[in-house]
């Protein structure tokens, strides 16, 4: 049986798992994340939406010193990421990974336990087996010693899903993690992304299908370079902060 987490204590609760306030990016002296304010609670999955170019992945990128601030402040936890940098893990788009890296899935997801063992660090067969747990609970247990390179897109983001819950981290924040995946794919990310809701996580995710947002998360943040609108779906997902988003038309066919 695969091993789940513990639910989060009632104190994890009451502190954002990640909390931004006055958060700007630039690039070339080009504004594409401004004054940015936004809190995100441990046992809630959230979607970040907006039109392309809205500086979406450009915020988690920042939250995680990818991309530098320009201005603004991130905790998480109520800390600075350097201080709990293994509670946070990272899921980048598809797109931004050299898939041709010769790696088995395996060793993938091994690859979430750095953090905890250092460079030098010994894999035991404890290790392996927590690394299999993990890619059991993603479906790929078939596929643990092929090379990631002959996967399906899919598949690929199964792997590094796996390799996030290797790391045992309290939020996940990813990117775009539905792009690209067929129809059982998604079902299935979902349902495991759900289970780690239920399990006390924050999920933070970068979407783009505004249909399926009121099934999938609980709570959105709607971005155009600046926060539209933020919290319950219930709330702030309406059609005005959508067409502020998106603009009338765009939100109608977004």
């Amino acid at each position: 049986m695969i091993p789940q987490r513990q639910i989060a204590p009632v104190a994890s609760l009451t502190v954002p798992a990640l909390s931004i306030s006055g958060l700007s990016v630039a690039y070339d002296d080009t504004i594409v994340v401004g004054d940015v304010d936004a809190r995100f609670m441990s046992g809630t999955m959230t979607a970040i939406i907006g039109p392309n170019g809205a500086g979406k992945s450009s915020l988690l990128k920042a939250t995680l010193g990818i991309v530098p601030k320009l201005a603004g402040h991130v905790a998480f936890f109520g800390e600075p990421l350097d201080t709990v940098r293994d509670r946070v893990a990272y899921v980048p788009q598809r797109a931004g990974v050299d898939w041709d890296f010769p790696a088995r899935v395996l060793d993938v997801v091994l690859m979430g336990l750095y953090g905890e063992l250092g460079i030098f660090g010994r894999l035991r067969p404890s290790h392996e087996k927590r690394a299999m747990d993990c890619i059991a609970r993603v479906g790929l247990t078939d596929f643990a010693r092929r090379q990631i390179g002959a996967l399906s897109g899919g598949q690929q983001q199964r792997v590094f899903l796996a390799r996030a819950l290797a790391q045992r981290a309290d939020i996940l924040l990813l990117d775009e993690p539905f792009a690209g995946v067929d129809a059982a794919t998604e079902k299935a990310l979902v349902q495991v992304l759900h289970a780690l809701r239920g399990e006390g996580l924050a999920i933070v995710a970068v979407h783009h299908d505004l249909a399926t947002v009121p099934a999938y998360f609980d709570h959105v943040l709607l971005l155009n370079r600046r926060r539209i609108a933020e919290g319950p779906v219930a709330t702030a997902f309406t059609e005005k902060a959508l067409a502020q988003t998106y603009g009338a038309r765009g939100a109608a066919h977004a």
